[in-house]
Parts: structure tokens; sequence; C-alpha cells
């Protein structure tokens, strides 16, 4: 009997979700999906090529930017199979590990992109409010301590939800409704009590992507209350400009993060496409804006990248 009731309660996989009543549709929905994930990945590994060969861009920014674009890289690369595989070859099914593996890996690039957005908001302030101490603060040696914290923050907050999810036994018909696996999705399908994922689940969202959010906006009141203190208009607009780009940035990713988060955990009949349109921007925009965002907004960046394609 005890064999009989695990086989009924633990399936061996999980059920992955495309767009609802879409089915039919999903070889051509498949279509604008790669081009957003070629985009990202070329437009990323741009970035990153462009600051790696050019010098005079080997500054805190630079450098910043380029901890953002591998992490975007990273979070396209974790996304894409299951993703690619549901649209185009209608594979759905995914062990339990390896939707584990896959949310530990996607949950901790996005912390750590988290990370990385508020180390780009202290050097935006630095730069801003204390411009003749910007280059004794911002040393490279202490700039790649800030990366790798940004890390292991991200990985050992992360690291107790696939364990606290091993622990659960599930029910039949584990039917997530994402194209990929996600802690606040996944752990809604066990049968056991779910208590102790909850309430981490809604400390890492406290203590992390909310408490770095608040940081980001704290950065920008000072910034912005140094900026109006600048009797130049010109000089005012320059130094706001230079924020642009990392605003919109931050607004791609806390927006989509903070409704996912809020919709799994407090609304209890939420539309399911509504829930997957979602979930899929949340996953894909911010890696193909980041790059487009940066190249745009960015004279320096943008100068270098009409060089490489004139040559």
């Amino acid at each position: 009997m005890p064999a009989v009731n695990d086989t009924k309660f633990q399936p061996a996989v999980f059920l992955l979700t495309g767009i609802p009543g879409l089915e039919d549709v999903h070889v051509w929905i498949s279509i604008p999906f790669c081009l957003m994930y070629v985009i990202s990945i070329l437009g990323n590994s741009f970035i990153l090529f462009i600051i790696k060969t050019d010098p005079s861009l080997h500054e805190p920014m630079y450098i910043f930017l380029s901890m953002l674009a591998i992490t975007d890289l990273g979070l396209s690369i974790s996304t894409m199979p299951t993703t690619l595989g549901i649209y185009l070859f209608h594979s759905r099914e995914i062990s339990h590990d390896a939707c584990f593996a896959q949310l530990f890996f996607i949950q901790s690039l996005m912390l750590i992109e988290s990370s990385v957005l508020l180390c780009m908001a202290f050097d935006r302030f630095v730069a801003i409010c204390n411009p003749l101490r910007y280059a004794s603060i911002l040393t490279t040696p202490r700039i790649a301590k800030m990366g790798l914290v940004s890390l292991l923050r991200g990985v050992v907050l992360i690291l107790p939800l696939p364990i606290l999810l091993k622990q659960h036994r599930y029910c039949k018909d584990s039917i997530l409704s994402q194209s990929y696996c996600r802690h606040a999705n996944v752990m809604t399908m066990a049968c056991s009590d779910i208590s102790v994922n909850i309430i981490y689940g809604f400390f890492l969202t406290v203590s992390s992507t909310m408490l770095d959010f608040l940081l980001i906006l704290l950065s920008y009141v000072m910034i912005l209350k140094t900026v109006l203190s600048i009797t130049s208009h010109v000089e005012r607009l320059k130094a706001l400009n230079t924020c642009v780009p990392h605003v919109c940035v931050v607004l791609l990713f806390h927006i989509p993060d903070t409704a996912l988060s809020v919709i799994y955990r407090f609304v209890k009949n939420s539309s399911p496409i509504f829930l997957t349109v979602l979930g899929i921007l949340y996953m894909l925009v911010p890696p193909l804006m980041n790059p487009i965002v940066y190249s745009v907004k960015t004279q320096a960046i943008r100068v270098r990248l009409i060089r490489v394609f004139v040559k």
C-alpha cells in the first residue's frame, strides 16, 4: 500500500505550460520567442565584447554593465530549453530534479541581477553626489568584491528553495502555469504543508529584491536632491541623462517580478493566460531590452557599436 500511495501522490514529472488555448499555433508563437532569445544573446554578447576590447570602457559603470550582461545571458540560457521545447516540440514534461535545478539557476540569477542593479545605483549615486571621490571609492578591487558578494548572496539565499521543495510530496496532475520552473509556482503543487516555503519565500522577497528596490529608490532621491541643487540647466540634464538607462532597466526588472510574486501568493483566481504572458515578459523582456536600452541611451556604447558595424 505505501508503494501504491507513493505512486499516486508522487508523479515523476511536472508538466510545463505554454499559452493556454493557443496550443495549435505554438509553433508560430515560437518564432518571435526564438528571435527574442537570439537578439538577447547577441545583444548581451556584443555589450561584453565592446567593453572587453575597449580599454576606455574599463570604468566602474561599464564593469557593472558587463556583470548585468553576463547575468542576462545566464537567464536566457536557463529558460530557453524548456520554453522553446514547449513551443517547438510540444515537450512539456520536466523531472522534479531538473525543475528544481532550473528554478535554482533562474532565481539565483534574478537575485544576482537585483544586486547588480543596486551596485549600479550606488555607482550613479557616487558619480553624481560625490564625483571628486568617485575613482577612490569605486576601485577595481572594491568592484570585484561587490560582484563576488552579489554572486554569493544569490547562491546562498536561493539554495534553500530546491532543498525545501525536495521534502514535499506532489499530487497527480502537477501542471505548472509557466514554461519554466519558479518556486512560488512549484510549491503550490505539493500535497503536504508548504508553510515553511511560504514564510521563507516572503522573507526572501522582503530581504532581497524589495530591499534592493527601496535602496535604489533612496539613492535616486538623494541623486535628485543633488541634481536640483545644480544651478546650470544643461549640467542638470546631463547628470539626469546618465541615470535614464539604469532607471529603465530597474523598472523592467522589478515591475513584472513584484506583480508575479503578489499574484502567486495573494490572488487565488487569476487568469491562466495573464499569468503565462506575465511570466514570459518577466523572463524574456529584461535580458532582451537591457542591451538595447544601454546601446540607445549610452553614447559610449552606441558609438562603439556603430564603429563595429561600419567596419
